[in-house]
């Protein structure tokens, strides 16, 4: 996605999620199949609901009618992040820390390039993840993606 269009969106959406308590999670705008889809993932203490995911769409879908970033057609889709919710920001490492997690990396880290276990630390310089008895300290630059796992 054009960072953009991602931009445009953010500061469109900002204001009013800060202001009714939600928490943007993210902004995807992809394509799959023949159509495109600008996806607004939000959540807030609690958990979203469905008349939750309304008013934000209500409103992103006014904000883009007023001023639309994105030339030709697309889906707007507003809704939660899930129960595997993706770890992108570092207030989204921070709330994480002591939970269950799935990391991979762009090169090995101890000869692996998957993690799933507790995220035991994290700062700005990287995350550790115990996996049973074992730590792994990923470091931020080697980090490709994370997200909350579920145990089952």
């Amino acid at each position: 996605m054009s960072l953009q269009i991602k931009s445009a969106v953010e500061s469109m959406v900002k204001p009013f999620l800060d202001e009714n308590g939600f928490e943007l999670v993210d902004i995807e705008y992809v394509k799959e199949g023949s159509n495109w889809f600008l996806r607004v993932y939000v959540d807030k203490d609690g958990g979203i609901d469905i008349d939750d995911c309304g008013r934000v769409s209500e409103y992103v879908s006014e904000k883009l009618d007023e001023n639309d970033p994105i030339p030709g057609a697309y889906f707007l889709e507003v809704s939660s992040p899930g129960a595997e919710r993706p770890l992108k920001k570092p207030a989204d490492f921070v709330k994480a820390v002591g939970k269950h997690v799935f990391v991979t990396t762009y090169e090995p880290v101890d000869g692996l390039k998957e993690f799933e276990g507790t995220l035991e630390a994290y700062d700005e310089a990287g995350l550790t993840v115990k996996m049973g008895k074992k730590t792994h300290a990923i470091p931020s630059a080697k980090l490709a993606s994370a997200r909350l796992a579920i145990v089952f």
